[in-house]
């Protein structure tokens, strides 16, 4: 009799021939010195929650640790794609998180039904980890990439190279790290699944928005899987005694291109976003910081070969920047490797497609090593 009633629960699919499983994840975004998102995906419905230690040399399970879940106007959320927000952290503190999912077998009004739970490994490969920002560290670490175009190898070769688990406090993708996105696959096939296997459940990445992340079906659910702390693509940050202004240039050609097929509206965002960057400029974390860094996938470089979003962004952008005293910009898009210091009141690093930038930001200034897929350093910066 219960073998008849577990077949007939399977063929109406109110019970799960198979446990549930994540997919994809975890990954850290949006950390700042008080808060983190943590993101997966599962490969069926469920509702799902984050718990938090403190790295106090007890065993996670010693307490019954706090679980934050992900809500939507006082709701929590059931679905594949998990973002669940942590707040209350303390600046410059690691913390243990572990994440766990719920199957939802079936919903029928308001009553829903559950399966199996899925969860992080605490038992045999420990909780993974929170690091805070700190505005106060003395020196920091970060690893920049641009342009790999969903070519893994190339993210395999900079990360062996540049990142170092126990110095580098962050990586930027500085766009275009796919070509276009036309589904959720090509994000973690692309690069997403190959920075979690490194690092990207235990050290934060920021990640700029290049020309190509704007195009393809699932380009307007980009916020979905890389949140910020604006809610918005543009966005700042402070690390050590460095405040960081991430821009997003949008797209590269007029509106009206063909190519676009009359979605793009990019020229009326940019000079929304200029309004922003005004208001960030004259802020008091701005001005108070020892260092500050543009992240811009698009390089505002004068000369013949510029195109109109680069344009508009050296238009509305550069004149607020110039009032900023700005450290040092970094750039790529272009796929080759220049330097500039005339074209505006601050230096301008652009990275080509074959190649990382490793940062080191200290007291003394800011140190920038453009470095091959061979490990050589083709270039060295050093900026007050």
């Amino acid at each position: 009799m219960k073998r008849l009633l577990l077949v007939a629960m399977l063929l109406c699919g109110v019970w799960s021939a198979q446990a549930i499983k994540i997919i994809h994840g975890p990954y850290l975004q949006a950390v700042s010195d008080t808060e983190a998102t943590i993101i997966w995906v599962t490969d069926v419905d469920a509702l799902s929650w984050v718990e938090v230690a403190p790295e106090d040399g007890k065993h996670f399970y010693y307490l019954d640790r706090e679980k934050f879940y992900q809500t939507h106007f006082g709701k929590r959320v059931i679905g594949t794609l998990h973002q669940v927000r942590v707040t209350g952290l303390k600046p410059g503190t690691k913390y243990r998180y572990a994440i766990a999912s719920k199957e939802v077998l079936e919903q029928k009004g308001h009553r829903i039904s559950y399966g199996q739970i899925v969860s992080t490994n605490v038992y045999r490969k420990g909780a993974q980890t929170i690091p805070t920002l700190d505005p106060k560290k003395e020196s920091i670490e970060f690893v920049v990439m641009n342009d790999v175009h969903a070519k893994i190898e190339k993210m395999e070769a900079y990360l062996t190279h540049c990142f170092d688990k126990n110095t580098t406090d962050m990586v930027i993708f500085n766009g275009d790290m796919v070509s276009s996105v036309p589904s959720e696959k090509i994000i973690f096939d692309g690069f997403l699944d190959t920075a979690v296997k490194h690092f990207a459940s235990d050290v934060p990445f920021f990640y700029v928005r290049g020309n190509h992340e704007t195009r393809g079906k699932c380009a307007l659910k980009f916020s979905d899987y890389f949140p910020t702390t604006t809610g918005k693509p543009y966005y700042t940050f402070t690390h050590g005694n460095t405040f960081f202004i991430a821009l997003d240039g949008g797209e590269d050609k007029p509106d009206s291109n063909i190519e676009y097929y009359e979605t793009a509206a990019y020229d009326a965002y940019r000079k929304e976003e200029a309004e922003w960057l005004k208001k960030v400029v004259e802020s008091e974390e701005c001005k108070s910081a020892k260092r500050r860094i543009v992240l811009l996938h698009m390089p505002p470089v004068d000369g013949h070969k510029m195109w109109h979003g680069t344009k508009q962004i050296r238009e509305l952008f550069i004149p607020i920047l110039n009032k900023a005293n700005i450290s040092v910009m970094l750039c790529g898009h272009v796929h080759k490797y220049s330097f500039h210091d005339d074209q505006a009141a601050f230096p301008i690093v652009v990275n080509s497609f074959e190649d990382a930038l490793k940062v080191k930001v200290d007291n003394g200034g800011v140190k920038v090593e453009v470095v091959g897929m061979d490990g050589a350093v083709k270039h060295t910066h050093s900026f007050k």
